[in-house]
């Protein structure tokens, strides 16, 4: 049996996905700006179909990917879920913003859908998630990145990236701060906190490191279950440094679990 999926966005994560995309899957539709839309329908043939909205959808997919960033998010989350498809989500910072979190979970509801927040650059959100539900008391959230996958985001504005000569920790706050005033780079922190105790609850340190060539992500929980901590050191994606090619795995993960009897 075929499972066709809908892609919102193809940039270096979505050509990384569809490139892993497991047997029995295939990509039949993918959403992009409409100034893309022309040079990609030509690039990928008429296989696939490149639209710039959901309407304009040719089959009813049996999940639609996320990996547009934030914006993508924004444009068009709410009408897949209207629509009555699933959703798996990487740009979680989104959900960060209240309003679009509302917005999307009343598509949902009327459109008898839901959407997946999926687990991304990190580990342990099915350990995290459980643990809430005895009570937790205190989740904080690390990621030490090298220069080069902080640039062009808002770290350029709090530290010298070319300079830096030491590991320097330049933002410390909550993780919806974070998720919002680093839509590119903190998408983890909106993920741990959405797990653990919450947007406000849950304390972020972003840390620039000029000696590492990976990005690190460190989670720290305390609770009644007890105490975890947990750290991840990934390379980032090839062609997107602000992304851990983990993430991109991620999505595919969500794509095998339309093929597998057994899910984990």
């Amino acid at each position: 049996m075929t499972h066709t999926i809908m892609m919102i966005g193809y940039g270096a994560m979505g050509r990384e996905v569809h490139r892993l995309l497991p047997e029995g899957v295939v990509l039949d539709c993918i959403i992009e700006h409409p100034a893309a839309c022309e040079a990609l329908q030509r690039e990928l043939g008429d296989d696939i179909a490149v639209v710039s909205s959901v309407a304009a959808c040719r089959v009813v997919p049996a999940l639609v990917l996320e990996c547009a960033g934030q914006p993508g998010l924004r444009a068009h989350g709410a009408d897949v879920l209207r629509q009555g498809w699933s959703l798996a989500v990487i740009s979680v910072g989104a959900l960060a913003d209240p309003t679009l979190y509302a917005e999307l979970c009343r598509a949902a509801e009327q459109g008898s859908s839901r959407f997946e927040v999926l687990a991304g650059a990190v580990a342990g959100m099915d350990g995290l998630a459980a643990a809430r539900e005895g009570g937790l008391d205190t989740v904080t959230y690390e990621a030490r990145k090298a220069p080069r996958s902080w640039q062009g985001s808002h770290a350029d504005t709090l530290v010298a990236l070319d300079r830096v000569t030491e590991p320097a920790v330049f933002f410390e706050g909550s993780a919806g701060e974070a998720a919002l005033l680093f839509p590119a780079n903190a998408n983890v922190a909106a993920t741990v906190a959405l797990a653990g105790v919450g947007m406000e609850a849950t304390t972020v340190r972003l840390v620039v490191d000029p000696h590492t060539t990976r990005n690190t992500h460190r989670i720290v929980a305390t609770g009644r279950f007890g105490e975890f901590a947990i750290e991840l050191s990934g390379y980032p994606l090839e062609a997107n440094p602000k992304t851990s090619t983990l993430a991109a795995l991620s999505v595919v993960r969500a794509c095998r679990r339309l093929v597998t009897p057994a899910l984990i």
